[in-house]
């Protein structure tokens, strides 16, 4: 997949960890390009490469060797605060254990990256932006409710929420149905679907087959390579209950 045309691409990407005298080749010269409007799954075992690869992609760590281009700009060699702008600007995250600020309302934890962005907000634009995402993940009327008063599913649209309200070019979700049951697993995935179907870039790590089924293209990495990247033949159309 050619750069121009791709939001995210990765060049000859290597991720080297070393421990003491041992050397873990985490990630082997992945190449891969994720175009605008995509919904790509991450898949592996345990030790595969594919948790190195979504923290390179979200800007929390980066490449020993090769190039990462995000939104078309090389991202490869930032230093810490710049990345962190980054992953302010261009990256949503979602992930598995919600993340959620406990003493915090729905509403604030959803105004939380905003009060870190670019963006001088007024108190009433910043709650209204919130609101309003947080309606859209079917959350109206549940602004003021902290995380203990929300069941782990509503918890996760909540997380979604905050993802969603800077305007990401990609939202990153790690194992983001881990903590829950299948049916909200499948009303989680539901919401991933529609944010999909309005253009919103989204790439999941999952090691849950039947969850990939959900994306529309599946990445499988074997030690720190890529096995496969394919085109889901069978996808899942989830249902998401927005009451």
């Amino acid at each position: 997949m050619a750069a121009n045309h791709a939001v995210v691409s990765l060049e000859e990407v290597h991720k080297t960890y070393h421990t003491g005298e041992v050397e873990v080749r985490a990630v082997r010269g992945v190449s891969l390009g994720i175009a605008r409007g995509e919904f790509v799954a991450i898949m592996g075992s345990s030790g595969s490469g594919k948790s190195t690869l979504m923290n390179l992609l979200g800007c929390l760590d980066r490449p020993t060797s090769g190039r990462y281009l995000l939104d078309g700009e090389d991202v490869s060699g930032l230093d810490r605060d710049q990345l962190a702008d980054i992953r302010n600007q261009k990256l949503g995250f979602v992930f598995q254990s919600f993340n959620l600020l406990p003493r915090t309302s729905a509403l604030e934890n959803i105004e939380l990256p905003l009060l870190y962005g670019r963006q001088r907000l007024t108190s009433a634009e910043l709650e209204e932006k919130a609101r309003k995402v947080l309606a859209t993940v079917g959350l109206a009327g549940r602004e003021d409710h902290h995380p203990s008063q929300l069941s782990g599913g509503q918890q996760q649209r909540v997380a979604i929420a905050r993802a969603l309200i800077n305007d990401p070019e990609v939202i990153l979700a790690d194992e983001p149905t881990g903590n829950l049951d299948s049916r909200t697993s499948a009303e989680i995935m539901g919401i991933f679907q529609q944010l999909n179907d309005r253009g919103i870039t989204i790439v999941m790590v999952t090691h849950e087959a039947d969850i990939a089924t959900c994306a529309k293209r599946n990445i499988l990495m074997r030690d720190g390579t890529v096995q496969s990247d394919e085109p889901v033949a069978h996808r899942f159309l989830a249902q998401s209950n927005q009451t």
